[in-house]
């Protein structure tokens, strides 16, 4: 074993065992005295609930990954990544579309082996807790349509990459980097209007108490809303949500038809300012920065790797090849991107504290975001008491109770 090879299996190992201890601290920190500041809104029997689902749902992402790293190894030690390169090499196809072929059919292997976990989830988990309304048609379109735009977008995007490693010498990584901000832009612009509506329909608000108080809102702070549109999230779930999304003159936000269901109008208004918070201290914009720079850094790297031999040869690989390099990079990159991951989550939870406290003040109303956050948590079957080191790991948001305290604040003049 190289030092490439030791590096990327105490990589994968150690970043499996980190994530695992946050499973098994988050399930230690499940309290089974109600937090006081829910006394009212959850029934004991469903707030048992809610443990019992965090349970469930935490062991079965423990299989999961622990099926991935087992499947991950034995594929690495049988030879398969070095059996696969030479088939592919075999293939008359140039050296771009061997590394499709390659990269396709890792990934088709990938999504197939992972299918049984995501029917599980979907069809038993979710189901048995009230949530899942996909029928198995939905879930096969859905499949249908991903793999429809993988080829679409992904397909052309990957042969690119490919292509600026292989044909343009040591520019490539300059010339790929900015293929990726313009994909990424374009992808951002044509979302809301081209691809979500393939998946869910989005109608316009129509007109009434509820849309005339977000147009005073929004009026209140100057924000140009183009639109509201109500998604139909309960064709898949019971779950509620609402996302701002585009650019430019092509931004919405949406609300799931589960949200408005759930919530009083001074409730979703609150939501909506959260959401023009975002927009409003330019979240949207420092996040698409923060991944313009990582993609930079990302294909800087990967350019002084592709040519050393030891990396190739950690997996049985002889010849070095752009499309095997991209894969093995990823690899021995899995330590600096769980530091980088922490770093976003923690970006993104700081983001939603501020769209939090800027709702509150537009709005002057904390307690209906404070109610809006309860509903949710409530109808989520949320966990209110995380471990402090699984929220670090994995949470984009802060912990309920974190951010009621904070609006809290927030309502008191900051005291």
């Amino acid at each position: 074993m190289n030092a490439y090879a030791a590096i990327i299996l105490a990589a994968l190992v150690a970043e499996y065992l980190v994530a695992r201890g946050a499973d098994l601290r988050n399930l230690r920190a499940l309290d089974d005295v109600l937090p006081q500041e829910f006394a009212g809104v959850f029934d004991p029997e469903t707030y048992s609930r809610s443990q019992r689902y965090t349970r469930e749902r935490t062991r079965l992402g423990m299989v999961t990954s622990s099926f991935n790293l087992v499947l991950l190894l034995a594929f690495w030690f049988a030879g398969g990544f070095a059996a696969l390169d030479r088939w592919v090499a075999g293939l008359d196809a140039g050296s771009v579309g061997r590394g499709l072929v390659f990269i396709g059919a890792l990934v088709a292997a990938r999504t197939v082996l992972d299918l049984p976990f995501r029917l599980y989830g979907t069809f038993v988990l979710e189901e048995r807790y009230g949530f899942n309304r996909t029928t198995a048609r939905t879930f096969v379109a859905d499949l249908v349509k991903s793999l429809g735009l993988a080829l679409l977008l992904g397909v052309p995007a990957l042969a690119a990459l490919l292509s600026f490693f292989t044909y343009a010498g040591s520019l490539a990584w300059l010339y790929a980097w900015t293929a990726a901000v313009a994909f990424t832009l374009t992808v951002q612009f044509i979302l809301p209007t081209w691809i979500m509506p393939l998946f869910n329909r989005y109608t316009p608000l129509e007109d009434g108490e509820l849309r005339q108080a977000i147009s005073d809102y929004a009026t209140s702070v100057s924000f140009p809303l183009k639109s509201v549109m109500v998604m139909d999230g309960s064709r898949r779930s019971t779950r509620a949500n609402a996302f701002f999304t585009g650019f430019g003159k092509n931004k919405r936000i949406a609300l799931f038809d589960t949200l408005i269901a759930q919530h009083s109008t001074p409730q979703l208004v609150a939501v909506i300012a959260h959401e023009v918070g975002h927009y409003k201290r330019r979240h949207v914009l420092i996040g698409l920065a923060a991944s313009v720079v990582h993609m930079g850094l990302l294909f800087a790297l990967l350019s002084q790797f592709l040519s050393r031999e030891g990396l190739f040869a950690a997996f049985g690989v002889q010849e070095p090849s752009v499309h095997a390099g991209l894969l093995f990079f990823g690899l021995l990159l899995t330590p600096v991107e769980f530091v980088l991951s922490l770093g976003l989550q923690a970006l993104s939870r700081r983001h939603e504290r501020q769209a939090d406290a800027y709702a509150a003040r537009t709005t002057g109303d904390s307690e209906s975001m404070i109610g809006a956050l309860k509903t949710l948590s409530k109808n989520n079957l949320s966990n209110l008491t995380p471990d402090p080191f699984y929220v670090a790991l994995n949470y984009s948001h802060p912990p309920v109770l974190e951010r009621i305290a904070a609006l809290k604040t927030e309502a008191s003049g900051g005291t």
